[in-house]
C-alpha cells in the first residue's frame, strides 16, 4: 500500500483561538463598519485575511533570530542575506526596506513619473497605488483566460503579448519605464506565470528597449508551478526555475512576508548599478542606511534562511497542496471558484456566489462579510472596493471579477482547520438567497480605500 502524503515537518508551538458566537461577530462586525481590516485579531477565529506574514518560522529561523548582527551600518546580518539573495535570483545589488510595498515606493520614486505608462499583468492594489500616485498609468495586459473561472488554462498570470505590444506602439519608448511581471499573480487568482511567457516578453521588449522588472512577493510558489505544469521543467530545482525567471528581468522588488517566510521586510534586487545608486538614495531618505533600509538584524538573518526554505520543493509542496486540498473541497460543494487553484490563495467568484447583488453594492465584500458572520473567518474582498476610483473620472472601477480571497497563512492551520472553512461557506452558498442587499460607502479615502473604507448596510 502506498503510504499517504504527510507534512515535512512537525509543530513545535501552538496558540489558542477562540470561537465566538453569530451575536458577537455581528455586533463587532458593525462597530467595524463592516471593514473586515477593522476587526481585531481576537474577534477572529481564523484569519484568512492576507498570506504576507507568515503564520510560523522554523526553528532555523528562530535560531538566526538569536545570532542577528543589529550594526546600523554592514550588518554581517546583511552580509548574509546580500549572499542568499543573490544565490537565488543572480542579482548583484540588494536595498532591503521594511516590507514590499516601501521596495515599490523606493524604486518607483526612481523610475516612473508623471505621464508615465507601466504595462504588465494585472497590477496589485498597491503597486497600481505607487504607480496612480505619481500621476503615472498602470495597464493590465493579462490574457483573456484569466477571466473565465472555469477555463482550466494552467497559466492565467501569463502577459497577452498583443496587448502588450499595442501598449509598447501606443507610446514613446520615453514613457514606458518598464514592464512588470508579477509572479505569482496576485489579482487574477494566484495565477502563475509560465517560463515561456516570461521568454516572449523578454523578446518582445528587449525589440522596444523596455527592461523587466518583477513584483516577486511569491516568485517560489511561482517556480512551483513552472516545475508541475510546464513541459520540460519536471526534472529541474525550485531554485533553478527561479533563478531563469529572474535572468530575464533587470530587477525586483519583494514582499519578504510571502515567500521570505518571515513576519516583517523586504527588499530591492538589482543590476543596474544607475538606478542602485539612486535608489540608494530613496531608500536612505524612505527607510533606513542601505544596509538595513527598516529591517532589524535579526529579521535580515531569518529572512536569508526563509529564503531557501520558501525554494525547496517539500516545503512548497506542502504549502500548495494544502491550497488545493480547500479549493478542491468548495469545488465539491459547488462553490464557484477561479479555477485552476491558485498558489497561496483560493477565490471565490462572488458574481455567481450573489448573481443578485448590484455592482454598485459591492458583492465580494458583502460575500465576505456574511462568511465572517457565519463562522469567524476573515477573508478579503478582491474586487471594486480594491479597484478603487479611476483617479480622473473618480467613478467607480468595476473589475472583470469580483472575487473573495482565503489568502491561506504559512505553515498555521491544519487541514481541519480547512474542513471548517469549506462547510462554513457551504452554509453560506446554502443560503445565498437570503442574502438581499450588499452595502454602500459612508467615508473612503482618497486611495487605497479597501485598507479603511467604512459602510453601512444598503
Amino acid at each position: 500500500m502506498k503510504l499517504p502524503y504527510v507534512e515535512p515537518f512537525r509543530i513545535k508551538m501552538v496558540e489558542e483561538i477562540r470561537q465566538s458566537t453569530r451575536k458577537e461577530r455581528e455586533e463587532w462586525l458593525n462597530n467595524a463598519r463592516y471593514n473586515l481590516f477593522n476587526l481585531k485579531s481576537s474577534q477572529v477565529f481564523i484569519d484568512l485575511l492576507t498570506d504576507s506574514g507568515t503564520g510560523a518560522m522554523s526553528d532555523q529561523q528562530w535560531g538566526a533570530m538569536m545570532t542577528g548582527d543589529e550594526s546600523y551600518a554592514g550588518s554581517k546580518s546583511f552580509e548574509k542575506l546580500h549572499e542568499t539573495v543573490q544565490q537565488i535570483t543572480g542579482f548583484k545589488y540588494l536595498l532591503p526596506t521594511h516590507q514590499g510595498r516601501a521596495a515599490e515606493n523606493v524604486l518607483f520614486s526612481v523610475l516612473v513619473k508623471d505621464g508615465d505608462v507601466i504595462p504588465g499583468n494585472t497590477h496589485f492594489d498597491t503597486t497600481k497605488g505607487h504607480i496612480e500616485i505619481r500621476k503615472a498609468h498602470a495597464i493590465d495586459c493579462t490574457i483573456d483566460e484569466a477571466f473565465d473561472i472555469e477555463d482550466p488554462y494552467l497559466f492565467k498570470g501569463n502577459i497577452d503579448l498583443e496587448k502588450l505590444e499595442n501598449v509598447y506602439k501606443s507610446y514613446p519608448k520615453e514613457q514606458i519605464p518598464f514592464c512588470l511581471i508579477t509572479i505569482t499573480c496576485n489579482s487574477s487568482g494566484g495565477q502563475p506565470v509560465s517560463l515561456e511567457n516570461v521568454k516572449a516578453v523578454k523578446e518582445l521588449s528587449d525589440r522596444y528597449g523596455i527592461p523587466i522588472y518583477f513584483d516577486s512577493a511569491r516568485f517560489a510558489e511561482n517556480a512551483y508551478f513552472i516545475k508541475m505544469r510546464e513541459k520540460g521543467q519536471e526534472n529541474r530545482t525550485i531554485k533553478a526555475i527561479a533563478k531563469e525567471v529572474f535572468s530575464y528581468g533587470v530587477g525586483m522588488t519583494m514582499s519578504s512576508k510571502k515567500d521570505g517566510l518571515v513576519n516583517i521586510g523586504g527588499f530591492i534586487a538589482l543590476n543596474d548599478a544607475e538606478v542602485y545608486k539612486k535608489a540608494s538614495n530613496f531608500t536612505i531618505i524612505f527607510e533606513g542606511f542601505i544596509t538595513y533600509g527598516g529591517m532589524a538584524g535579526r529579521d535580515m538573518a531569518a529572512l536569508a534562511i526563509g529564503l531557501n526554505e520558501a525554494t525547496e520543493f517539500e516545503y512548497l509542496e506542502s504549502r500548495i497542496s494544502q491550497v488545493e486540498y480547500l479549493g478542491n473541497k468548495l469545488i465539491a460543494f459547488g462553490i464557484p471558484v477561479q479555477k485552476p487553484i491558485g498558489g497561496h490563495a483560493v477565490f471565490i467568484d462572488s458574481l455567481t456566489f450573489l448573481p443578485h447583488i448590484a455592482r454598485k453594492e459591492f458583492p465580494a465584500q458583502t460575500l465576505a462579510n456574511e462568511i465572517y458572520k457565519e463562522a469567524g473567518i476573515r477573508t478579503v474582498e478582491i474586487g471594486t472596493l480594491l479597484a478603487d476610483r479611476d483617479p480622473e473620472t473618480r467613478e467607480n472601477r468595476y473589475p472583470k471579477l469580483e472575487l473573495v480571497r482565503l489568502a491561506i497563512p504559512r505553515r498555521t492551520y491544519t487541514n481541519n482547520h480547512m474542513d471548517y472553512i469549506a462547510v462554513a461557506i457551504k452554509n453560506v452558498f446554502d443560503r445565498r438567497e437570503d442574502i438581499k442587499k450588499g452595502y454602500n460607502i459612508t467615508w473612503e479615502s482618497e486611495i487605497l480605500r479597501h485598507f479603511t473604507v467604512e459602510l453601512e448596510q444598503a
